[in-house]
């Protein structure tokens, strides 16, 4: 079995980047289970993941590939709960969605992505924008 944290965020596109890219690699594996994982940073009325339209339409497409999936929220920083959450679950790899930044850009703000590249021994894949189709 191979486990996969896929950090969503609320962009469709990028989403479906990632869903795309989950599915070439389930369909080189023998199992794949998908943690799908949106990191709300203000969560103040308590919002489930399955409430993020990205999130439904990635748990459909990966369900209609019969690849199971664990929706999971939690809240805080983006970067460090994706790190923890890939440590606790001891998944194989890690899949974010990247974003078009001028450096800077990721200077004054920050990057998601560049944090979990290099907070972690584990391997990531970044995806681009994609169909969301």
């Amino acid at each position: 079995m191979y486990e996969i944290l896929a950090a969503i965020d609320e962009d469709a596109d990028g989403v479906g980047a990632q869903i795309d890219a989950i599915g070439e690699i389930a369909d080189e594996a023998d199992e794949v289970v998908v943690h799908l994982l949106h990191v709300f940073t203000d969560n103040p009325t308590g919002a489930s993941v399955t409430q993020v339209d990205s999130a439904r339409e990635a748990i459909k497409r990966l369900r209609e590939r019969d690849i199971t999936v664990h929706p999971e929220e939690t809240s805080g920083d983006p970067a460090t709960r994706i790190l923890e959450h890939a440590e606790r679950e001891d998944v194989d790899q890690i899949c974010v969605g990247g974003r078009k930044r001028s450096p800077t850009g990721k200077a004054l703000f920050g990057s998601v992505t560049q944090d979990v590249i290099l907070g972690t021994e584990r391997p990531v894949l970044v995806c681009g924008r994609g169909s969301g189709s």
